[in-house]
Parts: structure tokens; sequence; C-alpha cells
């Protein structure tokens, strides 16, 4: 589901957007800049991007506040690409890169036409997330040393990684004056960096800490210009190189090797990764927008694909959606895609007003930005936050990571992807639960007739090859609505659809809609973590259930603890009290758990599972049940709303009991049971009253206790409290 957003800014709305567009501008600038060096670029090629990706995808995109470019994910793609296929010659290799960049967008509208926006749910959250790691190890260890002033170092990301300690004691030992104050500026522009956000002045805060670093150094560009007797302590080879007249200087791609393996395979990673930035960057960036809008992921990947092909072609590097930009983007009050447009803009007019200042930059003050961007991408803290998810969850990381930093991206998602399949199915002991199920559809959607509720109901397993069933699913509710989604009949979810349903019940609450998951409460995991894998218990583990709570589970806790009743979430098998009960006649219970009880064992609200049928016919159901003790004698009966099966009954002999006076309720309602007279006398006009002004449930009595159950599944949290208060109010009634 899209939302479309007009081009027609309200004359309100452009201060907003302009304002939130020069912003984004004086990152983008920078960024720009360093991320073309570090691909071995022409420092004027970042910049062409965002003004490409800027106006084109601005008007043309799907997406409402997104900020387009060059990305951080693309570095080591067109960095190996330049050096792959120049040969030694990184301009040659350059002009045979934009050729590829060129095809990679054309493959990139492909993808868009196709609507293959999907693509994005096939790959497991923990592989993309070693696969970003990758990335900011790879920038990291290349733009370490270009911080630190030496451009000249060369080497694999392992080998660059292992020579920063000698790039430190070179810069030491150095009598080089250029060297020690290219180190310097670098180190200080890092620092910048690190301690922008420490500083809490709101003045100081409104210029963007790249910015920051570019005011500097060029600053100090001007006082030797103009105060100082000494020469600038800086190397030409060292500052930012631009074209002066740039418009007359672009150059254009060379497709003599297109026909090249090598070419290809560019071709595909360079399509591969810019279209999984993109895309997860999209979605990241969907749930910051204020007005909580749906992008158009399919329209944008066309856009994206043009933007980068007319970039290509006058020298740019690939666009994609950036989600650094975007996020400063609307923390700045922009609303739609116009900011972007403005960004794009701005960067123009720096380009041309203020080209002189921009060759002043010393390579080492990006290549700091570079630095700390690489960092952020592979922080210590991310490998905590996997390890918290789950310990298969750090393998998954760890593999992906080390495969993209010893071999490719390619080769490295793709390695992390099957590493994930494979243990699945340890974790199953299963290969043909994934096998038997894959191409079998496995989400049934349907609203309930009687609350409108929207209910979703997944069987089998629900992993990242799958998901997008699901997706597709939950995409099409409107999300101010009510939505349940039960897992009850599936046997295994991965970590990859748990942080996907997070997002989605985030959307659902921020649009005043509800969404709950349920069916997970019997289902083990090795984690508390709420993204953590869950898979289905085997009946005879009577004490798995608990050691790790769900969300259900623990809303279930608060609200007993509301009540001041008991909370035992362990499965026991003690069904007995069930056994007089009609509706069990025929249905064999096998464990009750999530039980709520009160101090005198009055009322006992469970989740059940039980039986119906034999062998091949043999269906499990699991669903919500009220007993009440009423501590008193009285008809036996069952109650139902009347419905085709209750027409059923009355073809085949059995008779709806009548109540006397209230003709609306015996159309409404089937009553049955032996003693008719009695149950005349038990339903009083003050209960008929009660049952018709109060939802429809399943209520039978056994003599001297009731149960009550609403649907034939596991009840939300809701619907749990609305059971309760019925239950509580019936029997206030009932012992009058």
């Amino acid at each position: 589901m899209s939302t479309k957003t007009s081009m027609n800014t309200p004359a309100k709305n452009l201060p907003k957007n302009i304002f939130a567009g020069f912003v984004v501008s004086l990152i983008a600038l920078p960024l720009g800049l360093g991320l073309a060096l570090a691909s071995e670029a022409p420092p004027i090629s970042g910049i062409i991007a965002a003004i490409v990706g800027g106006f084109l995808v601005g008007f043309l995109g799907g997406s409402n506040v997104t900020i387009t470019g060059p990305g951080n994910g693309l570095v080591i793609v067109l960095l190996g690409a330049i050096t792959t296929l120049g040969e030694g010659n990184n301009y040659q290799g350059y002009l045979f890169t934009l050729a590829a960049i060129v095809v990679a967008g054309i493959l990139m509208m492909l993808l868009g036409f196709l609507r293959l926006g999907i693509l994005s749910d096939f790959f497991p959250s923990s592989a993309i997330q070693g696969m970003l790691a990758a990335i900011g190890v790879g920038i990291f260890a290349k733009q370490f040393h270009v911080m630190l002033g030496q451009l000249d170092t060369k080497g694999s990301i392992v080998e660059l990684l292992f020579q920063i300690p000698s790039s430190f004691i070179e810069v030491y030992t150095s009598n080089d004056r250029s060297l020690l104050a290219a180190a310097i500026i670098g180190l200080m522009s890092l620092g910048i960096m690190i301690f922008y956000s420490k500083i809490r002045n709101k003045y100081f805060q409104l210029i963007p800490a790249p910015m920051w670093i570019v005011i500097l150094v060029v600053g100090f560009s001007y006082y030797y210009q103009l105060f100082s007797k000494e020469a600038y302590p800086m190397s030409e080879d060292l500052l930012v190189n631009i074209p002066e007249n740039f418009a007359s200087n672009l150059v254009f791609p060379n497709f003599d090797k297109a026909l090249s393996l090598d070419f290809v395979g560019i071709v595909l990673a360079i399509t591969l990764i810019a279209s999984i930035e993109s895309l997860l960057s999209i979605k990241a960036v969907d749930k910051l927008d204020p007005e909580k809008r749906r992008s158009n992921v399919n329209k944008d990947l066309k856009a994206l694909g043009f933007a980068t092909v007319v970039s290509g072609f006058i020298g740019g590097l690939n666009v994609v959606t950036v989600i650094a930009r975007s996020s400063v983007n609307v923390n700045n009050g922009s609303n739609d895609r116009s900011s972007n447009m403005f960004h794009a803009m701005f960067l123009l007019i720096f380009l041309l007003v203020f080209q002189e200042q921009l060759q002043m930059i010393p390579l080492p003050a990006l290549a700091a930005i570079l630095v700390y961007t690489g960092y952020k991408l592979a922080a210590p803290g991310t490998l905590r936050e996997v390890s918290r998810i789950g310990r298969e969850q750090v393998l998954i990381f760890v593999i992906t990571l080390l495969t993209t930093i010893l071999t490719n991206l390619i080769s490295g998602i793709l390695i992390g992807i099957l590493v994930t399949f494979i243990i699945h199915v340890v974790i199953n002991k299963s290969f043909t639960l994934f096998l038997r199920n894959f191409a079998k559809p496995n989400v049934l959607m349907y609203k309930e007739a009687v609350k409108g509720n929207y209910y979703v109901s997944v069987k089998t397993f629900s992993s990242f090859l799958n998901f997008y069933r699901l997706k597709a699913k939950l995409d099409g509710i409107p999300q101010d609505e009510e939505v349940i989604v039960d897992f009850s009949l599936c046997d295994f979810v991965d970590h990859t659809v748990m942080e996907n349903l997070n997002s989605y019940q985030q959307s659902f609450d921020r649009k005043g809609g509800h969404f709950e998951v349920i069916g997970l409460d019997a289902h083990d995991t090795d984690s508390k973590h709420p993204f953590a894998i869950r898979k289905v218990l085997p009946l005879q583990n009577i004490i798995g259930i608990g050691k790790f709570l769900t969300k259900r589970q623990t809303a279930l806790k608060e609200v007993s603890k509301d009540l001041s009743w008991a909370y035992v979430p362990k499965k026991t098998e003690n069904t007995q009290f069930l056994d007089d009960f009609l509706y069990f006649k025929t249905k064999r219970p096998n464990v009750i758990f999530n039980e709520l009880s009160d101090e005198k064992n009055l009322f006992r609200l469970f989740d059940i599972e039980y039986s119906e049928g034999a062998f091949i016919a043999k269906e499990v159901v699991r669903t919500t049940m009220l007993y009440i003790d009423l501590k008193r004698t009285i008809p036996i009966f069952t109650l139902d709303r009347e419905g085709f099966l209750e027409m059923l009954y009355h073809l085949a002999g059995f008779r709806d009991i009548d109540i006397d006076g209230h003709s609306d309720f015996s159309k409404r309602f089937y009553l049955r049971g032996e003693d008719q007279e009695a149950i005349r006398e038990l339903f009083t006009d003050e209960l008929v009253l009660f049952f018709e002004s109060n939802p429809y449930y399943h209520i039978e009595s056994n003599g001297s206790s009731l149960i009550i159950k609403n649907k034939e599944r596991l009840a939300s949290v809701r619907e749990v409290k609305a059971l309760v208060d019925f239950g509580t109010r019936l029997q206030g009634l009932l012992q009058h």
C-alpha cells in the first residue's frame, strides 16, 4: 500500500522543507566528496550523484521524506570495480565503472517495473547486519590511512587493518611537515565527529559536525593565506581536486569491457547492494516519517535506477537512498520529497559559488568523517545486540562479516543466507519442514464478523524465505484497524519475522490501530529478547513454557496483577475439571497453560490445547477459556449464538429452548438442555438482558460450573480482559 505525495507543497510547508534541504546539504557536501574519494573516484562524482538523485528521485520517487545520493554500502564495491577494471589505471577503471553504474541503473529500473521491491524481505536480518558491518570495516580500514595523510597505503582489508600501527609510527617519526599537518587535521576532524553530540549548545548544534570540519579546515587555509608568513603546510595531492569548470569537464562512461565476466559481476554486485541499501533505508525512514506514510518501493526503485543511469552518464556515482541524511531531513521538519530537491539545489549552488573553497578541503578531513562512519557501521555494540537475540544470530553475523571481508559483498550475503537456512534446518531437526511447505500458501486472513478484527493465521513455518506472503497481507490492512496475528499453527518463526512484526506493531500503535501477536506462548526460545527465534515445543515438554515470556505472556502477567490473581505460564496436563462438560465429550484436552486464577480458585482463565478427530482427520486446536466454579447447583445447558450450525441442530431434532416474553433473545441465541423448565427458571429477565446487551460467547454449564469461550483461537490480551469482565459480571448475576 502506498501513499501519494503531492509535489504541490503548501506554502506553509515550504520554509520547513527548504530549511531541511539546506541542513542536509551541509552534510551531503563533505560526505559526497569523501565517499567518492574512498571509492578512488574523482571527488566531483559524489556531488554529481547527490545533485542528480535529489532532483530526479525528489520528482519521480515513491518515498516521502528520503534523501538520495552516494551511499556507504557501495564504497567497497566501487573501489573494487575501479581497481579490477582499471588494471592499475584508476582513471580508466573509473570510466569502465561508470558504464557498470549505467547498466546497474537500468537493472534497478527493471526491478522496479517487475515489482521486485519485495526482494529485501528475502535477506535475513543478522546477515544484513553482518554485511553492513563488513562494509564499515572496509571503509574504516582504507580511510584510516588517508586520515593520517598516507594515500599510498595498499592491500586487502585485513592487511590495511594490520598496517594501522605502522601508519601511526610513520607519522610520529616523520619530519615531513605536510604529513604531520595532514595527520593533525585528520585526528582533529575525527575528534569533532566523536565529541560533536556531547556539546549541548543549541547554536553549535545548528551546524552539522561534517560542516564544522569543512569550516575549520577552510578557515585554517585562509589563515595561512592572509596572516601567516609561512607556506600552507599541505601538499596539493592531499587537497580536494575539482575542475575549475566542472560542466565542461564532465566525463562519460566507457563500455569497451561491457561483455567481460568481470564487468558482469561488478554490475550484479552494484545492482544488488544498491537495491538492498535503498530498500532497507526506505523501510527505516518510513518509521521516522511523522505522518507514518508507506513508501511505494517499486516506484522508488524505478526513480533510483533512472537517476543512477543519468548520474553514470555524466560522471557520477550510484544514486541510492541514504538513512543518515534522511534521518537529518526528518529531524529538521521535512514533510515531503521537495526537501530532497532543495538539498540538491543547495549542493549545486555550493559547487558553482564556493568552488575555490572546496579545493581547500584536505582529504584527511574527509577521511576522518568516513572513519567515524565506518566505525558506526561496525561498532562492537552491534555484536552485543545480536548476541542478546540468540547465539545462532551471532554465528550468522560473524560468518557473513568474515566472508564479506575476505571475499566480496555478493559472496558474503549469499553465504549469510545459506548459513541462516542451515541453522534453521538444524534447529528444527527437519529439512522437510521447509521443503514440503515452501511453495504452499501459509497465510490466511479474514475480517471477523463479530468485532470486525482482522485475523491473520500463519501455519507451518514463517521465516525470511516466505515472510513476503505475510507482509503482503499485513500491508493490505489499514493501520487504524485492529489486527490479530496467530502463530498457533506455526512450528517455527525466525528472527527476521519477529523483528518485522515489531515494526508493524509500532506503526499500528502510532496510527491508532492495535496489532497483537498471539500463539507463540507454546514455542520455545533460548533468549528473552522479543526478536528471538521461536520453535514449537513437543507436547511432552511440560516445563518448557515460561522460561522466557512472550509479549503476550508479559501482558497477561500485568493483567493478573491488576486483578490480584495468580499467573502460571507453564503447561499442565491437569484437565480433569473439564471432563464433565458436553464440549469435551468429543474432544480430548491435551494441556492448559497461561493460567490466571483468583485466590479462591472460583475463576480460572487459561489457554487450552485439545484434539478432535483421529488419525488423518485429527486436528489440534488452541483456544482461550474461562472456567467459573459457581459453588451452587444450576441446570445443565449450552448457550450459543444462533447460526448456520444451530439451524442444522434444529433439522436434526435438537430443540432450541425459547424464553417466554423474549422473542428477540430466542431468535439470536441457541439455548439447549435437558431440564427445560429449570433452564427457563434460571434465565430471568435480568440474565436475558445481560446476554442480549453483551458480546456473544459460547457458554456451557455442567451443573455446578461454567466454561466460557469466544472463538476457536487464542484470545488477544484485549479479548482476555473482556472475557474476565464478562465472566465476573455473569457470575455475580448467577449467585443472586
